[in-house]
């Protein structure tokens, strides 16, 4: 299948310019330039790892090459013990060497994990919001379900702001990956993962899959624009003003397709949408069940549901 990415960059870039001069354009692109605090403490526990292992591996380095160095056939000083088979000493250093590295990576691991669980509420002085995201064939559907609204292949949020992520997937497993903003989390057929992210600096971050499901795998990603207040309202704005609707119908059309690299609108998002793709991926439409989702809690922690996740 032909890459649809150059498309896919015209296209966003035209999204900005139509924003006008107050969108952003720096770009985060990796996991070693984050932009967010999820992204940063992820980096710091990085480095905090890299360093602990380094601690062994230069010493290791340097001195297998003073050994062969001391020792070359040549070095009249060196000892010759042909007869020598241990020593308290050197079996002790082989020891408590890795188990102190292995505690003290593995109380980082710890505390790194709970720390940066997906789960975990981000803390900010700005309400929480929250983002709806489905991974189809090959597109990414994003709703905003506080504001009615949705968008495919293209995310926005607004600076400062906690996010919360409630995640599925309308066809295969799939995986979402901001490099720039947070860390990878699986999205999974009938049922439903989170994660919590904040942008701390205004621009575009990349956003990838991250787990291959076909054909349009390698063109299954998106731009996230992290924006001030006004920008994402306006943002708001073009998305109510396209005209377009997302209701059951319309959704059952999208995952009956199977392309990738476009970019669509949705002016009105029909309330209850992401409990109908969380049943709708293990049943068939006539089985879906509605229900009344506190749109406070969210379909994932939402305990009525048999799928969710408390």
């Amino acid at each position: 299948m032909a890459s649809n990415r150059p498309l896919f960059r015209l296209g966003s870039s035209c999204v900005a310019a139509a924003l006008g001069p107050a969108t952003p354009t720096a770009r985060a692109e990796g996991v070693i330039a984050p932009w967010g605090a999820v992204g940063s403490s992820e980096l710091q526990l990085l480095y905090e790892s890299l360093g602990v292992m380094l601690v062994v591996v230069i010493p290791v380095i340097v001195l297998t090459l003073g050994f062969a160095w001391w020792f070359r056939a040549s070095n009249k000083s060196a000892t010759y013990r042909p007869g020598w088979s241990y020593s308290g000493k050197v079996e002790f250093t082989v020891w408590i060497i890795p188990l102190l590295v292995v505690l003290f990576l593995s109380a980082i691991t710890w505390a790194g994990s709970h720390e940066l669980d997906p789960y975990r509420p981000v803390h900010a002085p700005n309400n929480r919001l929250r983002v709806e995201v489905i991974a189809m064939d090959w597109r990414w559907l994003f709703i905003y379900p506080e504001l009615g609204v949705a968008s495919i292949n293209e995310l926005a949020l607004p600076l400062d702001t906690p996010v919360a992520m409630n995640i599925t997937s309308a066809t295969v497993m799939n995986a979402i990956f901001i490099p720039g903003l947070a860390g990878q989390i699986y999205a999974m057929n009938g049922m439903c993962t989170q994660l919590s992210v904040i942008a701390g600096k205004p621009g575009l971050y990349r956003g990838l899959s991250t787990q291959f499901s076909g054909d349009g795998f390698s063109d299954m990603h998106f731009e996230v624009l992290a924006a001030n207040r006004d920008t994402f309202d306006l943002w708001i704005e073009r998305l109510r003003q396209s005209g377009q609707i997302l209701d059951k119908a319309a959704y059952e059309q999208l995952i009956a397709q199977h392309a990738s690299g476009q970019t669509s609108h949705y002016g009105y998002a029909e309330d209850g949408l992401f409990d109908y793709a969380l049943q709708r991926g293990t049943r068939p439409a006539s089985e879906v069940v509605e229900t009344m989702v506190d749109p406070s809690i969210g379909s994932c922690r939402d305990t009525r549901l048999t799928n969710g996740v408390d």
